[in-house]
């Protein structure tokens, strides 16, 4: 994790599908997987992945808002985006254009949770069958509902820490603390938090 900006993501005690995502300064509540964070992810079991995570790219839905500032790599969504999640196809953990034949997810939703899309490598540059596809960091429902194993924050946390988050970024997930040689960022005490 050298050289790399780390963004902590970890469950409130008590509560493994609500947790905060602290980076720098930053202090947000966040939505986890309804299964919580695991460290033996599957395909299907709701569970966050436990582990350290790049941070890839962003795609975004332009008729819902302007392109978001980023460092990262940001691609504007089509109506026929999907996500291939069925663990045998070739295109397993991959963007694919609609309609496709094998199980998939669309990217262009109704409910505005993949307004904001934050693709992490999780199982994505070294793919293995049945270890978990779509895991993102997007917008989260009202109320911070569990998600399918993604992490979820409100639009305008998302957007603000896309504004700040360096290219060479790493998520990593269900670390409380990380060694202070590898601490990049302090969460314990955020100078602001909002």
């Amino acid at each position: 994790m050298k050289n790399r900006a780390i963004i902590q993501v970890f469950a409130r005690p008590g509560a493994a599908a609500c947790g905060w995502l602290c980076f720098e300064n930053l202090k947000f509540p966040a939505a986890l997987g309804r299964g919580g964070v695991c460290a033996l992810k599957r395909e299907g079991d709701g569970a966050t992945p436990m582990g350290f995570w790049p941070v890839t790219q962003v795609l975004y839905r332009p008729d819902r808002l302007r392109r978001p500032r980023s460092a990262l790599p940001v691609t504007a969504l089509r109506k026929r985006d999907g996500w291939c999640d069925a663990a045998l196809d070739r295109n397993y953990n991959r963007k694919v254009p609609l309609p496709y034949p094998a199980s998939h997810e669309r990217l262009w939703r109704k409910d505005g949770l993949y307004d904001v899309i934050v693709v992490l490598d999780y199982n994505y540059a070294r793919r293995a069958s049945r270890r978990g596809s779509a895991i993102f960091m997007h917008v989260a429902r009202r109320g911070f509902a569990p998600t399918e194993g993604c992490i979820a924050l409100k639009r305008e946390h998302l957007l603000r820490l896309l504004a700040v988050l360096p290219r060479r970024a790493v998520v990593a997930a269900g670390r409380r603390c990380l060694a202070p040689k590898d601490l990049s960022n302090d969460c314990h005490s955020p100078r602001r938090l909002r």
